[in-house]
């Protein structure tokens, strides 16, 4: 109403449901209820357009609101249901076998009499639910055990679902035992775990709801539960190892997945022992099994993310009748209620990433095929030891046409994907320097998108285990062997070039440290020059430097930084443009025919053309050209000096 006051979950969904049935009439509301089944929900606007309960499909049927109900010859539910004692309304609301048994037990007088009670009443097919050994204790000998039973389904006093706060418990009216609520945001309000069917009818004496279940005192916790339960047993010795035990005794709203002794026996023996013999991983394991608030099955009508203790997520679903977690219906038994919480038991472990070791990370992740490399190259050790390290592990689809054979080199190169320390991407800086297992430096180079060490860029969320750190990298790392220069004389490729760096004096340039990245036409791209214009240029120094540092930026860009276009300034002034196109780099619109040959001052691109700068390209010059090789000097030196370069890079 307008009194201002927030609408309580329950009270949100209920208005939706009758602004979905109004065109039926005054009072109607619109539920959904699922194929094949009798449960019906009230709804919110999300789940009535998606027409699903827990995955399965629903149909919408229309009723009158609760409170309400038809009058023939009439539309809707125009009339307020009479208003008569709880007795009565029991049988009005489609409690009839609670009418029955209080009338057995002799409950019928206190509530047919003065008072003011709020009574929870199991649903006809909550009662005949009960096995018939739960039901005969209660029912055979008309004896205290069955007021007693629904006493404990009574509060004292009105309590309307506004009343219903979450995480509250109400005292019962057997030995002021608590009754817990929850009420979730969805809308759905359980008590004991037990969802309200139909709530708030009215009562001269009270107020009564329609609950799916009939509920049972609890005077457990947690910790209780896990030390009765057999099925328990591993999961008792575990919180006993992991001093969990008093908080799971403590004051609190909490739900434990319980992995049953079954759960635990379907983990690696070796994994098993690994994790019970490492108190942190233990406790690691324990809280990502318990969620920070209570749960009843009952609530879960579609997917939620839920924290742990841990700081970790777990998705909770449902699918049909079954609970999910992770998407897998491994819950066996649920809503096992505790003084401080409720117990799902589930038939799996569910290690979170910190009890793993780098090894059973890589494994369930696209880096598979990396660990099978590493464990031939007799590198396994590694990957499951206690040394604080970071994996740089190559993504499956770089194997895709085989593993490469493991020789000495190789054995080499998959050290060097082994950096000592336990690291985490995002603290990771640009020119940071990462020392590997295999005794090499590797730098760290931060772009706009990208994150790439060496030649490698991260392509995957990292996943840190309990001493170990996984990258997933796009490549195979090639660490870098000597400068710009050492990498292009070991490459017959580029002999001109080098030829070409040492009439233009430019040698020592690229031996010093720093940071090129060099675009090195190869054999190819000289013999490709017009006749005489590579003669001329080797014969003029100055002009033959200027035209090389056109193929020099002084900053590195590896392949896989380049996403968009990238404009890099040339050392001799003008930009280079740098592109990704079909997985391929180009430069200013080439293809390049090698990219990421790493050097400790650079990286160096093959291309199979001399670039040529902006003004030298002779079809962008308006006045007729004379020698056009002189043209192309002029022009270069002109362009130098106004730049203000010398001849040293």
């Amino acid at each position: 109403g307008g009194s201002g006051k927030a609408v309580s979950p329950y009270q949100q969904v209920l208005q939706h449901s009758r602004l979905r049935g109004r065109q039926h009439g005054p009072n109607v509301c619109a539920v959904q209820k699922l194929i094949g089944t009798n449960r019906k929900y009230f709804t919110n606007c999300k789940q009535w357009y998606q027409r699903k309960i827990c995955g399965k499909a629903t149909v919408i049927s229309y009723e009158c609101c609760p409170g309400y109900e038809k009058v023939p010859g009439e539309k809707g539910c125009p009339a307020a249901l009479p208003l008569s004692n709880i007795y009565e309304t029991l049988g009005v609301v489609g409690s009839a076998t609670t009418q029955l048994y209080s009338d057995r037990s002799n409950l019928r007088p206190e509530i047919e009499g003065p008072g003011s009670f709020t009574i929870f009443a199991p649903s006809n097919e909550a009662w005949a639910s009960l096995s018939a050994e739960t039901l005969d204790s209660l029912v055979s000998n008309v004896n205290i055990e069955l007021l007693n039973a629904l006493r404990y389904h009574m509060v004292d006093k009105r309590v309307l679902t506004d009343d219903l706060k979450h995480g509250t418990t109400l005292n019962s009216m057997y030995q002021n035992l608590p009754i817990q609520i929850h009420h979730y945001p969805n809308g759905i309000v359980t008590v004991n775990c037990a969802r309200l069917l139909k709530a708030d009818h009215h009562a001269t004496n009270g107020v009564v709801h329609v609950i799916d279940k009939v509920i049972a005192t609890t005077t457990n916790t947690i910790q209780q539960i896990i030390e009765t339960e057999d099925s328990l047993e591993t999961l008792r010795a575990a919180v006993a190892a992991s001093d969990l035990n008093s908080l799971l005794e403590s004051e609190g709203q909490y739900t434990l997945l319980a992995p049953t002794n079954e759960a635990f026996e379907k983990i690696p023996r070796e994994t098993l022992n690994r994790i019970l013999g490492d108190p942190e991983a233990l406790r690691d394991l324990l809280n990502h099994h318990i969620l920070k608030s209570a749960m009843c099955a009952e609530a879960i009508i579609a997917g939620l993310t839920m924290e742990t203790l841990e700081g970790t997520t777990l998705d909770v679903g449902c699918s049909g009748e079954e609970l999910t977690l992770n998407g897998k219906p491994i819950i066996a038994n649920k809503d096992i209620l505790a003084t401080n919480g409720v117990v799902h038991f589930v038939n799996e472990l569910l290690i979170p990433d910190s009890a793993k070791t780098l090894f059973e990370l890589a494994q369930e992740s696209e880096v598979s095929k990396s660990t099978d490399l590493f464990r031939q190259a007799g590198l396994s050790s590694h990957l499951t030891g206690s040394e604080r390290v970071t994996l740089l592990a190559p993504v499956n689809d770089v194997f895709k046409d085989g593993l490469p054979v493991i020789d000495s080199n190789m054995r080499n190169l998959l050290l060097n994907h082994i950096v000592k320390d336990q690291l985490s991407s995002k603290y990771l800086y640009h020119g940071q320097k990462l020392q590997t297992l295999g005794d090499k430096e590797l730098r760290v180079f931060v772009y706009r998108n990208n994150l790439c060490i060496e030649n490698a860029c991260i392509a995957a969320h990292d996943k840190r285990g309990r001493f170990g750190t996984l990258f997933s990298v796009d490549k195979m790392l090639t660490p870098p062997t000597g400068s710009v220069m050492d990498v292009l004389k070991a490459d017959h490729r580029f002999s001109t070039l080098v030829a070409a760096i040492q009439s233009a004096g430019l040698t020592e340039n690229l031996n010093r440290p720093g940071t090129f990245t060099v675009f090195a036409p190869t054999n190819e791209a000289f013999r490709a020059l017009p006749q005489g214009e590579l003669n001329k240029l080797m014969g003029n120094a100055k002009e033959l430097a200027n035209l090389l540092k056109f193929h020099v930026a002084d900053e590195i860009l590896v392949s896989g930084a380049v996403s968009a276009l990238v404009r890099l300034k040339s050392m001799q002034g003008d930009k280079l443009e740098v592109s990704m196109k079909n997985n391929v780099i180009h430069i200013n619109k080439e293809p390049v025919a090698e990219s990421d040959l790493m050097a400790t001052n650079g990286v160096v691109y093959a291309v199979n053309s001399v670039l040529q700068p902006q003004a030298s390209r002779p079809q962008e010059r308006g006045d007729e050209p004379a020698d056009p090789a002189l043209e192309i000097f002029k022009q270069a030196s002109a362009l130098s000096k106004v730049k203000g370069k010398n001849l040293s890079l």
